[in-house]
C-alpha cells in the first residue's frame, strides 16, 4: 500500500476564458482510500478544473495541489499521478503492446510492465493487434492501461466509461474499487450518473463552474426528502387536507400532487378522511440522477443555479469551501463480476511496487 499521501487539494480555483467564467472560486479535496466523482451537465467545467489540477492550463486565481504542491513540481509524476482525459491519442498503425513500451522506455520501467498492464486491464489477447483497428471501449481500456504503466497514487479519469459494454462498465467499477481499496486516490469525472451511483464513495457537483454539493454519497441522499406522489379526483380538497395535518403539496404538471416528508399510508388515510378518492399513489425516492437535476437546475436556462437544501446535521458543507469529511475507504458491491479476461486485483498485479515505487526519469503517466 502507498504511505497515505495521495490527496488532492483544489482552493479558490478560477478559470477564465475572455468574458467566460468557466471556473468560478471551485474548493474540494479527494482523499486517499476513495472513489471520488466529479459530476456535472456538459459545459460545467469538469474538464478545465482536471486540466488545471494536470498543470495543462493555468488557473486564472488560486490553485490545485497533489501532494501538497502543484503538478509540475512532482519529483517522478508518472509515479504520482495517472491520467486519462482522452482515449483518441493512440498511433494506429502501433499495436497496443508498442504503444506501451513507448511510455516504458521513456520512464525506464522495464518492458515486462507493458503485459502487466495489460493483463490488468484485460487486453493481453489484444497485445498484438493494431490500435487503428480497437474499438472505443477498447481504446479506453488502453489508455487506462497507459495510465497505470507508472503504478501511480491517484487515478485522474474522464469520462472513462464511454464506449464500454454494460459488462465492461461492471468490470470498471470493480477495478476502481479494487484501486482504491489498496490506499490509493480516484478522482473520475462522468455525466453517467446512474453508474457513479454504484462507483463512488464521495461526490463533487458542479454546476456554470461552481461547486454546488461536496461530500458522502450516502449524506447528499439522506438530505433529499422522500415524497409520494398522488392522483385524486379532488386535488383541492386534499390539499386542504394535508395542510391541516401540517403537510405540504406541490402540483405537478401531469395534475397529480406530490406530498414531501410522508408515506403513503398517512396520505391514504388523510384521504379517506377527507372523502377524496385517489385514482393512484407511490412513494418516490430520489436517485443520484434526479438529485443531480435538481441541484444543477439552470445551468442553461439563463438563471442563477438553484442553490441545494441544507444538509442534515453533521453532514458534509454545502457549496464552496466547506469543511471535509474523511472518506471511508470502499470495497467492490456483492456480485460484482470479474474482469473479463483478468484475475486479478490491481494489488494483485503489483504485490510488490508498492513498496518500492520505480519510477525511472519522471513523466506523464497518461493521455491528455
Amino acid at each position: 500500500m502507498h504511505d497515505g499521501s495521495g490527496r488532492i487539494l483544489v482552493q479558490g480555483l478560477n478559470k477564465s476564458f475572455g468574458p467566460i467564467n468557466a471556473v468560478q472560486n471551485l474548493n474540494f479535496s479527494v482523499e486517499p482510500g476513495s472513489v471520488t466523482g466529479f459530476l456535472g451537465p456538459n459545459g460545467s467545467g469538469k474538464t478545465t478544473t482536471l486540466r488545471m489540477i494536470l498543470g495543462l492550463i493555468s488557473p486564472t486565481a488560486g490553485g490545485a495541489f497533489i501532494n501538497g504542491q502543484p503538478f509540475s513540481r512532482l519529483p517522478n509524476p508518472a509515479t504520482v499521478v495517472g491520467a486519462v482525459l482522452d482515449s483518441q491519442g493512440f498511433h494506429p498503425g502501433q499495436t497496443a503492446r508498442t504503444h506501451l513500451r513507448c511510455y516504458t522506455a521513456a520512464l525506464n520501467l522495464p518492458d515486462q510492465q507493458a503485459d502487466q498492464v495489460l493483463e490488468l486491464v484485460g487486453l493481453s489477447s489484444a497485445a498484438t493487434r493494431k490500435t487503428g483497428g480497437f474499438s472505443l471501449g477498447m481504446r479506453q481500456r488502453l489508455a487506462l492501461a497507459t495510465a497505470l504503466i507508472g503504478n501511480p497514487q491517484i487515478l485522474i479519469l474522464d469520462e472513462p466509461a464511454n464506449g464500454l459494454d454494460p459488462e465492461g462498465i461492471a468490470w470498471l467499477r470493480g477495478f476502481l474499487k479494487s484501486f482504491a481499496s489498496t490506499g490509493r486516490t480516484a478522482l473520475v469525472s462522468s455525466h453517467l450518473l446512474r453508474e457513479m451511483e454504484h462507483t463512488v464513495d464521495n461526490v463533487v457537483i458542479v454546476s456554470r463552474g461552481q461547486c454546488v454539493y461536496n461530500g458522502d454519497l450516502d449524506q447528499l441522499r439522506a438530505a433529499q426528502q422522500s415524497r409520494v406522489l398522488v392522483r385524486t379526483a379532488d386535488p383541492a380538497t386534499l390539499v386542504e387536507a394535508l395542510r391541516q395535518s401540517g403537510l405540504t403539496a406541490e402540483y405537478l404538471p401531469d395534475g397529480s400532487l406530490a406530498v414531501p416528508g410522508t408515506d403513503s399510508k398517512t396520505v391514504a388515510d388523510l384521504a379517506l378522511g377527507a372523502g377524496v378518492a385517489v385514482h393512484g399513489m407511490q412513494e418516490e425516492n430520489l436517485d443520484l440522477e434526479q438529485i443531480f437535476f435538481q441541484l444543477t437546475t439552470g445551468q442553461y436556462s439563463g438563471g442563477a443555479p438553484q442553490g441545494p437544501p441544507q444538509p442534515p446535521q453533521g453532514a458534509a458543507q454545502w457549496g464552496p469551501g466547506g469543511p471535509q469529511q474523511p472518506p471511508q475507504p470502499g470495497a467492490p458491491p456483492p456480485g460484482t463480476p470479474p474482469s473479463p479476461g483478468v484475475g486479478q486485483g490491481y494489488q494483485q498485479v503489483y504485490p510488490q511496487q508498492d513498496q518500492n515505487n520505480q519510477g525511472g526519469n519522471g513523466g506523464y503517466g497518461g493521455n491528455a
